[in-house]
């Protein structure tokens, strides 16, 4: 693959594109716009032919890495297979040609469509209300803690905390400090559950919230769920859940069950829809009645077989985005929950488990597991004994799944395993793919402890190999 930049691969007089012909009089550009408006001297692009062109950027492409081309074993962050159904279907014209400003009665469909996704993520969640504004995750738990700041304002009650396990997601602490409360950390009990009496020690009439991730970033669902939402509930305060990990736990049980009463749902990737990049996302919100006077505005409401934007909301804490949210991302979920069904999305989580139970079960033979239990939908592996035997940390295992073709998981994460790997295959991959990735991290433990260097040396067959990672984030270079 030619590697040159398409500024090598230019030759001067060489042209991508055919202009026509003037068949205006020519004029002086000069005296057409002002001094100021004309560059000094000509703009140095490429000159190339229309076949460089194309070449030069399809093979750049190649390089690209996403779900389409190989696993993608992101844990925490799941990176389940886009079905191109949803692509087909959110496309249509009748959708992307839309615009935010058009009549409701000139987009009742559209209108429906997000009614009925409200709907069905009542039913998922168990909980009253529903609004699908937020941009992505983070940006649910933003509005999430803002429709509890706004309850706990309307009753006049002083709150000024919120806790946060110490396996949470970073998003936490931060979406808390943007509502203007403080992080108060709850510590791990040695099985990966929240430390009870470090939270009752901590639940304080002060505490807004308590955010759990269920299951939590371990891959683990907590023990002592029923204890932690009662010892909250009893001191004043809210459950938050954070939905990423909703993929092993959709269908199988509703988190109002375990007296949730807020819930993110992250659809790009609990849905089925690509995300990636910074973007696109959706992270609609679900919550119980007491707090649904406070959603965002607009709802999506139905009055007869009409449907309409809901303004009218007194307690409402105000619009969070332009428009109506992600509109091309809830289409996509909308199409995946219609086409799994209630069976379908039940099936995906008991599949999501079981592929990381198998993925784990395999390889802690060859990596520590500091939980050695039944995870949920992912598991946390750790190199502390590649990198105290042998030197290799894992990043350098991270580094040399490259070189065997898979996309590395995520590492280091939570903060509470030291060396993590914490790998989430989802239920989308086939046997075979996972017995060929279990069988790449197996090669590597092994080639750790005989030929360590090469492990710390990787990549190698990428375009480049192991970069600095200390300098590119300090020196930054942009041309």
């Amino acid at each position: 693959m030619n590697d040159k930049l398409i500024f090598e691969e230019s030759k001067p007089g060489r042209s991508a594109c055919s202009l026509p012909a003037l068949d205006v009089p020519a004029q002086e550009i000069n005296k057409l716009l002002p001094p100021a408006a004309l560059r000094p001297a000509p703009a140095e692009l490429p000159e190339v032919d229309e076949l460089t062109l194309v070449r030069h950027y399809t093979n750049l492409s190649k390089k690209n890495f996403g779900v389409d081309s190989g696993f993608y074993p992101l844990g925490s962050c799941t990176m389940k297979y886009n079905p191109k159904v949803n692509e087909t279907l959110s496309g249509l014209s009748e959708f992307a040609n839309l615009h935010p400003y058009q009549p409701e009665g000139a987009v009742q469909g559209t209108l429906r469509l997000m009614y009925e996704t409200a709907e069905f993520l009542k039913e998922i969640s168990g909980l009253e209300g529903v609004t699908l504004a937020p941009a992505a995750g983070a940006h649910g738990e933003f509005t999430g803690l803002k429709v509890i700041h706004q309850y706990f304002k309307k009753h006049n009650e002083k709150k000024t905390k919120v806790l946060i396990p110490d396996s949470a997601h970073g998003t936490n602490p931060a979406s808390g400090a943007l509502c203007g409360f403080k992080a108060v950390e709850v510590k791990s009990d040695s099985h990966g559950n929240v430390d009870i009496p470090d939270l009752k020690a901590k639940m304080t009439n002060e505490v807004a919230a308590l955010m759990l991730t269920i299951p939590n970033t371990l891959g683990l669902f907590d023990e002592h769920i029923a204890e932690i939402c009662q010892i909250v509930h009893a001191g004043g305060g809210f459950i938050y859940m954070d939905g990423a990990n909703f993929n092993s736990i959709m269908g199988i049980t509703k988190p109002s069950l375990v007296c949730v009463d807020v819930l993110h749902f992250n659809l790009h990737k609990t849905f089925s829809t690509p995300h990636g990049c910074g973007g696109p996302g959706a992270g609609p919100i679900a919550v119980c009645a007491k707090l649904a006077p406070y959603l965002p505005v607009p709802i999506v409401v139905k009055n007869n077989d009409e449907y309409s934007l809901d303004y009218d909301r007194p307690e409402s804490i105000g619009q969070i985005k332009g428009f109506f949210g992600n509109i091309a991302v809830i289409i996509r979920a909308y199409v995946y929950i219609r086409m799994m069904g209630p069976d379908g999305l039940k099936k995906a989580s008991q599949m999501a488990v079981l592929n990381a139970n198998y993925v784990m079960t395999q390889l802690k033979q060859h990596y520590h597991l500091q939980y050695d239990q039944h995870c949920m939908h992912e598991c946390v592996l750790d190199a502390t004994i590649q990198m105290k035997k042998f030197g290799v940390r894992t990043l350098d295992i991270a580094k040399r799944l490259l070189d065997y073709g898979f996309h590395p998981p995520t590492i280091y994460f939570p903060l509470i395993v030291h060396e993590a790997l914490m790998i989430e295959p989802t239920e989308t991959e086939s046997k075979e793919t996972l017995d060929e990735f279990i069988k790449a991290m197996i090669a590597i433990a092994k080639e750790a402890e005989t030929m360590p260097d090469v492990v710390k040396s990787a990549p190698t067959t990428t375009p480049v190999g192991r970069l600095d990672e200390v300098k590119a984030a300090r020196e930054l270079k942009v041309r």
